[in-house]
């Protein structure tokens, strides 16, 4: 739904476009909100695999030995 400038709308139909625009903001807020927790699952997947790489490397027998 167009909305021109100096066009007359009836009250039902700015109530009408104003529901229209809420929902549409609406889904935006939940796609941005789905993303951003897509997004921190996978930065919390990486940093967990750091870590996990990182113990690893420690915990290395053959490394312990470098140190003496």
């Amino acid at each position: 739904m167009l909305i021109r400038k100096g066009q007359n709308l009836s009250e039902i139909q700015t109530e009408v476009f104003d529901i229209i625009v809420g929902i549409e903001e609406e889904a935006q807020q939940a796609m941005k909100k789905k993303a951003s927790a897509k997004s921190l699952v996978y930065r919390r997947a990486i940093e967990e695999r750091r870590k996990k790489k990182e113990l690893e490397h420690q915990i290395n027998d053959e490394l312990w030995f470098e140190d003496i």
